[in-house]
């Protein structure tokens, strides 16, 4: 071995080592390269690196947020369509004395009528007093867990824009979502399953795959679209006749000719995306069905779920699924509802009939995490992307309303038996502390220890950010 000082500038340590010794410490450093990369994607670091400036994120590994967070996972429970706030949680006693005046109301889609008092009866339940329509008197039992906010409010009248908008803070499509914007902040606890899952209308989602894609975000972050039974993911499951062996073998070669395409084209971070998709899917053979098998589930859960019930058990399959998957380390789950609360017509069969579909699904939901001490670091958001106008419609009905509607949140961080904001006195509009769909996101993103104006990703020139250039914490409602 050589001596040479200019090889060997600490001369003294190389002479008292052997080549054998040398090497033996030298690899020795491979081991802890390992390790360190086991830790860390375990957040397991002594200081886990949270700037996101520097370079884009690309992976679902767990990280820091910007401060303590009280939530760690969220269940969205989306009512697609805009249920009525003023016939399910918030009446309005002047919509009783004026039913049948005129008022000055334009409507989306015309025919528009009088006022109309809610053809529901209504309780006050919980120590909070909050009131209940007698449609949702399952959901009811849980009001002192919830924060209603009574004044929310957003731009379009229109069900596609209005979605696209309380899906990711803007009526146009091409943004990404808030589950988007949550794992590419956050990342995801388990790294077999994505870190964002949608169960969509199984009659069809208004705007598609927009209501849950990643924008300009790397696509790693988009939410995958689960089914409710059977194989979660179309194509999931390998070929018959191919081996697990043989699969690997096919991915490990198919990773080394992309690694050569890298190193030629570095800059081509949705090739990257790719190639990490696919190690995924392979990681979800196992675990993603695992997940999607109820039968592992007893029949008094079953029960509490509603799913022996022919008209709660599709919703009901999902909630108990979205329990699953948070349980399992998936960070963001949105559930949306089957149909549309669409109610132009008829609103009282209309809500009647969603009501059935989701009242023991929904209350379900809330029992069993809090059972299992999961609801202390879950958020639950209820609510759907417009609410529905004060006069009638065709008679019996409601037309969209996107100027005072009513969502409401339950879980980690949330005080429960409050309500924020107030409609005026017929529930068309917001009237005080109006609740922008900015404000919402910011709150979503604060009890899941998100600074909103601190996430940011850089595109086109600029910085955004989920909240765009809006949105307070509505810290009313934070316990």
């Amino acid at each position: 071995m050589s001596r040479n000082p200019k090889l060997f500038p600490c001369g003294r340590i190389a002479n008292l080592l052997s080549r054998r010794e040398w090497l033996c410490r030298a690899g020795a450093g491979a081991g802890m390269v390992g390790l360190a990369n086991l830790l860390a994607e375990q957040n397991l670091l002594a200081a886990p690196k949270t700037d996101r400036s520097s370079m884009p994120v690309t992976s679902l590994v767990p990280r820091q947020g910007h401060f303590p967070a009280k939530a760690k996972s969220v269940i969205w429970l989306f009512m697609e369509g805009a249920p009525s706030g003023v016939d399910m949680f918030d009446p309005k006693p002047d919509l009783d004395k004026r039913d049948g005046d005129t008022a000055d109301i334009q409507a989306f889609f015309g025919n528009p009528g009088p006022l109309m008092k809610s053809p529901f009866s209504f309780k006050q339940y919980g120590e909070c007093g909050q009131w209940v329509c007698d449609k949702y008197t399952h959901v009811a039992k849980h009001v002192d867990k919830m924060a209603f906010l009574k004044s929310c409010y957003s731009e379009s009248n229109d069900h596609v824009p209005a979605i696209y908008q309380i899906n990711s803070g803007l009526p146009r499509p091409g943004f990404p979502t808030a589950g988007a914007w949550v794992t590419y902040g956050l990342g995801s606890e388990n790294q077999s399953l994505p870190g964002y899952v949608v169960m969509g209308n199984t009659k069809g989602a208004k705007g598609g795959p927009h209501n849950w894609g990643a924008g300009f975000l790397p696509s790693t972050f988009q939410g995958t679209l689960f089914r409710s039974q059977g194989t979660p993911v179309l194509n999931l499951n390998r070929q018959p006749k191919v081996t697990q062996q043989d699969q690997r073998a096919q991915l490990d070669l198919m990773a080394k000719l992309n690694d050569e395409h890298m190193r030629r084209h570095a800059d081509d971070a949705e090739f990257a995306n790719r190639m990490q998709s696919f190690e995924l899917a392979f990681r979800m053979q196992k675990e993603a069905t695992e997940v999607v098998d109820l039968s592992r589930e007893t029949q008094a859960t079953h029960e509490l779920y509603g799913i022996n019930n022919p008209r709660s058990k599709s919703f009901g399959s999902k909630c108990l699924m979205a329990r699953r998957l948070v349980e399992s380390g998936v960070r963001f789950v949105q559930v949306y509802s089957d149909g549309e609360w669409d109610a132009h017509d008829n609103l009282a069969e209309n809500h009647t009939h969603h009501c059935l579909a989701t009242d023991v699904p929904v209350a379900g939901l809330l029992t069993d995490l809090e059972q299992r001490g999961m609801l202390d670091e879950t958020l639950v958001i209820w609510g759907g992307e417009f609410g529905r106008m004060p006069i009638s419609q065709n008679g019996k009905g409601r037309d969209h309303n996107p100027n005072g509607f009513l969502q409401w949140m339950a879980g980690a961080g949330i005080k429960g038996g409050v309500s924020y904001g107030e409609t005026d006195e017929i529930g068309y509009k917001a009237a005080q502390d109006p609740v922008s769909v900015n404000d919402f996101h910011a709150t979503i993103l604060h009890l899941l220890g998100l600074d909103h104006e601190r996430l940011t990703y850089f595109h086109n020139g600029r910085s955004y950010r989920l909240t765009d250039v809006a949105g307070n914490v509505i810290q009313e409602i934070l316990s």
